[in-house]
């Protein structure tokens, strides 16, 4: 059973404390993942929903919450990913004039690279999870080549390696 304020407590700070609208990410993978709330597949499919629909990418934690307890959880994590941006309001003030500051800066450094660190965890998880093979490794890769040229457009990239995994894994 699911406690709905501790999955929009999970929610909130995840969001809170991210640097982008998928920087939540590997906190909500570790946290959900740990009490048993969600899957490595609900995970995938909700990344996967965010990507392809129109809106912002944060809003892939919606399709997570209705995955994770029906309409009750896409509600809690809709009010969950919300309410951070309406803080940062307050925060962005203090960044106007304080912005600048050497320390500020470092710290927007640090953060940004730990950041990165933990979607390398993340998408380490997703790989192994998903039966990773030969075919999956050559499907990663291209996908991620593809995404690196910024050429062609992920729901294009997401699509395609969705109809390659359909034709490989029948």
């Amino acid at each position: 059973m699911i406690d709905p304020v501790k999955l929009f407590t999970l929610i909130f700070r995840a969001t809170l404390f991210s640097t982008s609208g998928s920087g939540n990410i590997p906190m909500l993978y570790n946290d959900l993942r740990s009490l048993g709330y969600a899957t490595e597949q609900q995970f995938a499919e909700s990344l996967a929903i965010g990507q392809i629909t129109p809106g912002p990418t944060g809003l892939w934690v919606v399709s997570l919450g209705y995955f994770m307890d029906g309409v009750r959880g896409s509600l809690l994590a809709t009010i969950a990913v919300v309410l951070p941006p309406l803080l940062i309001l307050v925060v962005e003030r203090l960044y106007r004039r304080f912005g600048t500051h050497w320390a500020v800066q470092g710290f927007l450094r640090g953060l940004a690279l730990a950041v990165a660190g933990s979607f390398a965890i993340v998408i380490v998880g997703l790989v192994r999870g998903s039966k990773f093979d030969l075919s999956s490794l050559v499907l990663v890769l291209v996908s991620i080549g593809l995404g690196a040229t910024r050429r062609v457009p992920v729901p294009l990239i997401i699509a395609g390696a969705a109809l390659c995994g359909v034709a490989l894994y029948h």
